[in-house]
């Protein structure tokens, strides 16, 4: 299981509406571009499940084609892949295969022709919040993250060659991180991939090709090293003087890849000593090191940052999260623009007009700036996933109303943000915040828990009542299907994103007063986890089920599929 680190909770920064169907699909085609030896001329990409009923609507079309031409997942140019890739001479077409069945609803086959006349086929599958994964390489099955920097061999079957691959990384200071061997029969095309710590030269690429039992070498680097909002200075200092005079100083030096094998197990320990993997670990921390969850979601940050021989960036990221969900949150305020679907467009800015008829003004500003940050994800404007683009409207509501009304300092919407995705990663690690595999409820419903948990810890409430505020909101909301109209990120999705927000209020609010619950927050990810798998697929972002399948959604789709 991939080691979830703060941007995989909170981001990534990209253009909307999907992180499972935008973002996820375009870095699959970006790993497939980065598999092919020469420049591809023509690409068939065939779309399953969830993809291939949802696959205009949500952008995976466009994505996928942007994900071909090298772009990256906030690139406003991606409205224009298909323009872009006329452009540049690159012929794309789609088979949309809503019949077979496949082992995630998520999955796509790509099929490139390059311009040297070699050619590639690559199946990946988007296993939500953006990231990715390659399943098969010409009909072998591998399995390629983007977790670390791969390296891609395919070569014959025979003893030696493995072993001439490791000592070409050894020769150029490159560290293994893990080796798997593929292959479709013994003695024949296999493909070796190795996992990396660090970047791999292009001189190794040429030292593995050396070899004649080598066909080719592929490098794909990781998705950290792709993501154009990771660099930064290695700024700890400035978000740790949050937490001034609290608990224990984490190692402040970045392990490099030429660190020692002793330097990397202390590294490894350190990460040890701040992970945890359910609620209860991390209440118990939070005691033993007398810290709030954001503190010790930062501790964990740093320590996995360390370890990973990278600079954490936290300060950095915050802030620019932070520009990006405030643009988000307002400019639909200022300049309603209407969305890609045809479905919304200008509703925040009528609420806006008419909340003081019934809402309180902190409950006006949470829904309209919901609604808002659904306008931009719909028009494929730039938002921030947390943990989903679809439900990327509730934690910058709640956070950006809560400090403006209760004129909080600005640095707790940083420790909201951290407290966010320590709720975030949990539920993500036990349970999914992918629509396509655990309905609605995984998708809203867990950014409801996370902006809960948040607004607890921004007022100064305890790390069990911002558990029980989560575990509030995740009970409120369980049982949510994800049945977007027409496959739109849309509706009813925008309307959802505003009554979450207010549903994290209220759930917070229930445990600040000092409201115990029966059930535990593991056990309630538990349960979301156990309904999620009971849904049907038609109630899972298929748009063929609830509120995707009424008269009035047929008539705006011409069909029901």
């Amino acid at each position: 299981m991939k080691t979830l680190a703060l941007r995989d909770i909170i981001g990534p920064i990209m253009v909307g509406p999907s992180s499972s169907h935008t973002a996820g699909a375009l870095r699959i085609a970006a790993m497939a571009r980065r598999l092919c030896g020469s420049r591809p001329t023509k690409v068939h990409f065939t779309l399953y499940g969830s993809f291939a009923h949802t696959g205009t609507g949500h952008g995976t079309d466009k994505a996928l084609v942007a994900g071909i031409l090298g772009l990256s997942t906030d690139d406003l140019d991606i409205r224009r892949s298909f323009e872009l890739a006329q452009e540049q001479d690159v012929e794309v077409d789609f088979t949309f295969d809503t019949t077979t069945q496949t082992d995630h609803p998520n999955t796509v086959d790509i099929h490139i022709q390059e311009e040297s006349e070699t050619s590639l086929s690559v199946r990946g599958v988007s296993i939500g919040g953006g990231a990715a994964v390659i399943s098969r390489i010409d009909g072998i099955d591998v399995d390629i993250t983007g977790e670390h920097t791969s390296v891609v061999v395919r070569q014959h079957d025979e003893p030696g060659v493995l072993a001439h691959i490791a000592t070409a990384l050894a020769t150029h200071g490159v560290n293994i991180a893990t080796t798997r061997m593929y292959r479709a029969a013994r003695g024949g095309a296999a493909y070796t991939v190795m996992e990396t710590d660090d970047a791999v030269p292009f001189e190794v690429q040429s030292a593995i090709g050396s070899s004649p039992s080598v066909y080719d070498v592929r490098i794909i680097p990781a998705a950290a090293l792709e993501d154009t909002t990771t660099e930064c200075e290695n700024n700890t200092e400035s978000v740790q003087s949050l937490f001034v005079g609290k608990g224990e100083d984490s190692a402040k030096q970045t392990v490099t890849a030429k660190s020692s094998a002793a330097e990397r197990e202390e590294a490894y320990q350190n990460f040890m000593t701040w992970n945890f993997t359910k609620g209860s670990e991390l209440i118990s921390l939070c005691g033993q090191k007398n810290l709030s969850i954001s503190q010790a979601f930062l501790e964990r940050e740093q320590a996995l940052a360390q370890f990973e021989g990278r600079n954490a960036c936290v300060n950095d990221y915050l802030e620019q999260v932070l520009e990006v969900m405030s643009e988000a949150v307002h400019e639909p305020l200022r300049n309603p623009t209407p969305s890609t679907g045809g479905l919304i467009g200008g509703e925040a800015q009528k609420l806006q007009e008419a909340s003081t008829r019934i809402l309180d003004s902190l409950s006006a500003h949470v829904s309209a700036y919901a609604l808002a940050a659904l306008e931009t994800n719909a028009a494929m404007g730039r938002i921030v996933a947390a943990p989903t683009a679809g439900s990327s409207g509730v934690i910058p509501a709640v956070l950006f109303a809560l400090a403006q009304e209760k004129s909080l300092p600005p640095d707790s919407l940083k420790k909201g943000l951290l407290t966010a995705a320590a709720v975030g990663y949990l539920i993500a690690h036990n349970a999914s915040v992918s629509g396509a595999e655990g309905g609605c409820q995984a998708e809203v419903g867990a950014a409801a828990g996370m902006a809960a948990a948040a607004v607890v810890e921004m007022t100064g409430g305890t790390p069990s009542q911002a558990l029980a505020a989560a575990a509030n909101a995740l009970s409120c909301l369980m049982g949510l299907v994800c049945d977007p109209v027409g496959g739109l990120v849309e509706l009813p999705c925008q309307k959802r994103n505003a009554t979450a927000a207010n549903t994290a209020l209220v759930c917070a609010q229930i445990a600040l007063s000092g409201v115990t619950n029966l059930i535990s927050f593991d056990e309630t990810v538990e349960a979301l986890d156990a309904v999620g798998k009971s849904l049907p697929f038609e109630l899972r972002e298929s748009a063929l089920g609830g509120l995707a399948a009424t008269p009035s959604a047929c008539q705006f789709c011409g069909s029901c599929g």
